[in-house]
């Protein structure tokens, strides 16, 4: 047996999580931090109306680009109400999915971390947008979600309070919740 072989025989799992890799890559990470440091990419394509479609194929990561194992495609579109013809999600609620993808893996990894196993997580999100901001028709109006709610229903050993104490490690080191919940400097320019 090689000594890769023996070492993953010895990994510690936990929620699906290779904790016993997680603290290795921590440790890494304290030795170089120019490890730490991510480039994610996605290119976009107008279909027709409001479907556009999403490729994700690489990204940069641990100091090397990386690419996927096969490219991602995510169709966007707006429901037939909204004068689309319904083939995907629509932008926003990929945000919602977004959101909650992270958040619920941030929760997951670091209760691995602290040695609390997880049975199941399921959640739910609700987000409120007024259509007048995107049309235009009221300054007073927000163009976005002005409220997002996220309910979590977690099933593991442990008391409310340290699942309470879960969810808010879960938003405290979720990359997309923090994107979202505090201003984010955005550029958009034409690509020339």
């Amino acid at each position: 047996m090689g000594q890769q072989a023996a070492e993953q025989q010895n990994d510690k799992i936990l929620n699906g999580v290779n904790v016993s890799r997680l603290l290795s890559t921590i440790e890494a990470i304290k030795g170089d931090a120019t490890i730490a440091k991510f480039k994610f990419r996605a290119r976009n394509r107008w279909i027709n109306g409001g479907h556009n479609r999403t490729t994700i194929t690489d990204f940069y990561g641990a100091k090397q680009d990386l690419s996927h194992d096969k490219p991602f495609e995510l169709d966007e579109d707006e429901h037939t109400l909204l004068l689309g013809e319904d083939i995907g999600p629509n932008p926003v609620e990929y945000l919602l999915t977004g959101l909650v993808g992270c958040l619920t893996s941030s929760l997951v990894y670091h209760a691995a971390a602290r040695g609390i196993e997880i049975r199941g997580i399921e959640s739910r999100l609700e987000g409120d947008v007024d259509l007048r901001g995107f049309l235009g028709l009221s300054k007073d109006v927000k163009v976005g979600y002005e409220n997002i709610r996220v309910y979590f229903k977690i099933d593991a050993d442990v008391s409310e309070e340290e699942k309470e104490e879960l969810i808010r490690m879960a938003q405290k080191y979720s990359p997309v919740f923090n994107t979202v919940a505090n201003p984010t400097p955005v550029s958009v320019k034409l690509d020339k």
